[in-house]
């Protein structure tokens, strides 16, 4: 899907910032996931027209990328899938902790062994992949990958699991007691057995709508937490639980590609985002933390408070940060997971 955002450019007001730059900037990112308020107000900053291409995965935005002729400046990376775009030298060192911004990164986001010292990338947001549940439905223990991996009856045939490879294999080999990553044939075996056992009691293997959540169609899903807020603020039976077996941890990062032919716009966007009112923007729209210091002066009250971004404290050891797993052993994923979903 590829939405235009035709928001006109408009004159600066004598308080905004001076137009640094004109033209064009085209951002590759995930589908729901960029605020027209935030390209807005770029375009008016800057007087550059912003164009956003939606994709659905981190696999599928890396396949059109290594394809060619795409013409995209911005692309968003999450950590997990980092090394890759590394290794193939698809994006360009655009130097992020150089920039006047990069004083608001959180401490913890400033250096990391995805991107050490932020050489490519600038933060947009973080979450958690858990479980959501309809509390109306099921008011047992919600706090575990049995949601969709040993279901109860009352949810059996109205689950989905989202057709993320990596986090759902995840989320299974920590059920069954291994550790993400691994290549241990016993566990992935395991796992493989748990998958293809639980299949029959889902709905779907889909991203599923958030109109099929609200509606009440899909009773208990494997989801992102920000995503989650909003299925809440909707339908309030909607409760999020992290798994006690073990869940993923993620950030989603802004990055520039080697080929863009609009670079100088495209780091002005880098900056941009690490200024905490426009950070705030970022989650505000998605419903994620964002790791920018001070932005939290600038988000939504309600946000803040909401029990998706507040990690209880006894699971705060289960998080498991989510890495790209060696060339093996994501083709042992591939083999599993292809006969989960034939």
């Amino acid at each position: 899907m590829k939405t235009k955002l035709t928001l006109a450019a408009a004159a600066l007001t004598a308080n905004a910032l001076p137009a640094y730059a004109e033209g064009t900037l085209n951002i590759f990112n995930f589908g729901l996931y960029t605020p027209p308020d935030l390209i807005e107000k770029f375009e008016k900053t800057y007087d550059v027209e912003v164009t956003v291409t939606e994709f659905d995965t981190n696999e599928t935005a890396l396949a059109k990328i290594e394809a060619g002729g795409h013409g995209f400046d911005i692309v968003l990376v999450s950590a997990s899938i980092m090394p890759v775009y590394l290794e193939k030298e698809l994006l360009l060192r655009s130097e992020p902790s150089k920039m006047e911004n990069f004083k608001h990164v959180s401490e913890a986001w400033a250096n990391v062994p995805w991107d050490p010292e932020r050489a490519y990338t600038a933060p947009w947001v973080e979450g958690y992949t858990g479980v959501m549940v309809n509390r109306d439905v099921y008011d047992g223990d919600i706090d575990t990958s049995s949601i969709f991996l040993d279901p109860p009856e009352e949810l059996k045939g109205t689950i989905n699991v989202m057709p993320q490879m990596a986090e759902v294999m995840d989320l299974a080999i920590m059920y069954v007691g291994g550790e993400p990553c691994t290549s241990d044939k016993a566990i992935l075996k395991a796992a493989q057995e748990k998958l293809l056992e639980a299949k029959p009691n889902w709905i779907s293997i889909d991203y599923v709508s958030f109109e099929k959540l609200i509606n009440e169609d899909v009773q208990a899903t494997v989801f992102w937490n920000g995503a989650a807020i909003r299925i809440r603020a909707e339908n309030d039976g909607f409760e999020y639980g992290y798994p006690k077996e073990g869940f993923l941890k993620w950030q989603d990062n802004i990055a520039i590609l080697a080929d863009a032919r609009n670079v100088e716009n495209a780091k002005l966007f880098q900056n941009f985002v690490m200024d905490p009112e426009n950070a705030a923007l970022v989650s505000n729209y998605t419903g994620y933390t964002n790791g920018i210091t001070g932005s939290e002066e600038f988000m939504d009250p309600a946000l803040l408070a909401a029990p998706e971004l507040t990690l209880p404290e006894e699971f705060a050891d289960k998080a498991v940060f989510q890495t790209n797993c060696s060339p093996e052993v994501q083709n042992l994923y591939s083999r599993i997971w292809t006969t989960v979903t034939k």
